[in-house]
């Protein structure tokens, strides 16, 4: 071999070495975050490898808290470029992205999903609960009268404890950790909104904010809440190992797995796509993934990730998400958020 064709050959071999280390040197897209969102993010991800050719992301189920520490923990290939969250980013967070030199972070909302109070398929009828019952199940402590002048650890043992029209069985409810922002979203929306229907905590809402909502989030710690994790699909297959549990996860998991489990009906109201896109189920909530903008010029494809995310393809009404279980924002919402997000719109100040 002549000398030009040695160098060509070694540089050949420079450049495939290269290209390796390029590879493992962080260029992979990496997202954190909700295992709520996970079956989203994961299936942009391998759409998105395959239309681009960029390596298919790196897709981790963290929960919504942990995977916004992990990505407001900084800039650069070792933090996370995207997390994914089912609740939207906190004031306090955003503050330690800012702290942390992430200064520069795009919200993108991108469908609604509803919290599912679900059970094994056994055959048996659906629950029907009232906000109220579900928090009476659930809270640490409950008003020992009408006036809400005391109150008691939760003596509630058995559904119909509560309402002899309830199912005689032990409450035990499967559900996640205090990480989860499907738990945050459940603490707000179902237990806030249960203790409200019950007129003398509506009551203590107004006269002393502070001692209710000490009251009204608290879930009981005596073994009829078991915290199962951040993976809302091993909560559905406890549920099908213990037929008279119930467990709290998001509905696109109810959506498939429609053969296995059933959500209870809350207010009169099913958990169903239509009842969660127009507001009627009373536990829904806003899905949210976050950009970190400075990493775009680190990590190739992260804008062309987004553009594929909010493409009527994906999150469009009749979109390849939305057959795995997302709820679509209306055509303006989608045309007005899918333009920030593709020109990596930076927040400007902290949320609300």
């Amino acid at each position: 071999m002549n000398k030009i064709a040695q160098l060509g050959a070694a540089l050949s071999g420079l450049a495939l070495v290269s290209a390796a280390a390029l590879a493992q040197s962080g260029e992979r897209i990496h997202i954190v975050g909700s295992s709520t969102v996970f079956p989203f993010s994961t299936a942009v991800a391998e759409s998105f490898g395959a239309k681009t050719g960029h390596p298919t992301p790196v897709v981790e189920a963290t929960g919504s808290g942990g995977g916004l520490r992990l990505f407001c923990s900084g800039v650069g290939s070792t933090y996370p470029d995207i997390v994914n969250s089912s609740r939207r980013m906190r004031a306090s967070e955003y503050e330690l992205c800012q702290g942390n030199g992430v200064r520069e972070i795009t919200e993108v909302m991108i469908g609604f999903d509803g919290i599912v109070i679900g059970a094994a398929d056994n055959g048996q009828d659906v629950l029907e609960l009232t906000l109220s019952q579900l928090w009476l199940a659930l809270a640490a402590q409950t008003p020992t009268d009408d006036s809400c002048s005391s109150f008691e650890d939760n003596p509630y043992v058995r559904w119909s404890d509560i309402d002899a029209s309830l199912p005689n069985q032990r409450i035990e409810v499967f559900g996640p950790p205090p990480t989860s922002g499907t738990r945050d979203a459940f603490v707000e929306l179902g237990m806030e909104g249960g203790a409200r229907q019950i007129e003398c905590m509506d009551a203590l809402h107004d006269s002393d904010r502070e001692r209710f909502d000490g009251l009204a989030v608290r879930i009981r710690e005596d073994g009829a809440w078991i915290d199962a994790g951040e993976n809302d699909n091993a909560i559905v297959q406890t549920l099908a190992n213990t037929p008279t549990a119930f467990g709290v996860f998001g509905y696109s998991f109810l959506d498939q797995n429609s053969d296995r489990v059933v959500g209870a009906i809350i207010d009169g109201v099913e958990p169903e796509f239509d009842a969660i896109a127009e507001g009627d189920y009373p536990i829904s909530r806003s899905l949210f993934f976050y950009v970190k903008n400075q990493n775009t010029v680190l990590v190739p494809g992260l804008a062309e990730y987004v553009a594929e995310f909010t493409s009527e393809d994906a999150w469009g009404e009749f979109g390849y998400l939305s057959s795995r279980g997302l709820i679509p924002m209306l055509d303006d919402e989608r045309a007005e958020a899918g333009a920030r997000a593709r020109a990596l719109t930076a927040m400007t100040e902290a949320p609300e």
